[in-house]
């Protein structure tokens, strides 16, 4: 054989991994395959990334609707509130109607009641007028109007007002306290 004809396959003096260039193959075979890895993982993230957005895309989506229901939902509640607060305050009107503040009394025509502890007998002598009411007070007949305040002497120690807040042709309502006087 004759130095031309070489086997397929072995490697001579200047070529191949065990000459001059070997080594600069060998780390050029290295830098493509860590490109390609590199290339290959970014593509990979890449399609992760994308198949995440999609799925948090698909779940907004999805929650639109329920979103949506809730709104409505909470705007339902709160004309719901609205409601009961109206009717809280109507319920607290007609509770004071019926039971009135501390000291305050409804007195119909011809209707006498007994306030401040016993201390003051108050009635109502016929249907209030246009202007005034009479008003008897402790068996004293008195023709007062709105705001009228009448002071009565009890005891030696207590003196008693009785207040017009307000008439109308029905009935009239007054405050009547009896604070016990200082002792000087």
């Amino acid at each position: 054989m004759t130095e031309t004809a070489r086997p397929s396959g072995s490697v001579g003096k200047g070529g191949g991994l065990t000459g001059r260039r070997g080594p600069l193959l060998l780390v050029g075979a290295v830098a493509v395959m860590l490109l390609a890895s590199a290339v290959a993982g970014y593509l990979y993230g890449l399609n992760l990334t994308h198949a995440e957005l999609a799925s948090a895309r698909q779940s907004v989506q999805e929650m639109r609707p329920e979103n949506q229901r809730l709104k409505n939902s909470i705007l339902g509640q709160n004309a719901n509130i609205a409601e009961l607060q109206s009717e809280l305050a109507r319920v607290r009107a007609a509770l004071h109607a019926i039971m009135p503040s501390e000291n305050t009394y409804k007195i119909s025509p011809n209707q006498s009641v007994i306030v401040a502890d016993g201390h003051l007998t108050i009635g109502l002598v016929g249907s209030p007028g246009n202007d005034s009411v009479k008003i008897n007070v402790n068996g004293k007949l008195q023709t007062v109007t709105t705001g009228d305040v009448i002071r009565v002497e009890v005891g030696p120690s207590t003196n008693c007002q009785v207040g017009i807040q307000s008439f109308d042709m029905f009935n009239v309502i007054v405050t009547a306290s009896c604070p016990a006087s200082k002792a000087n």
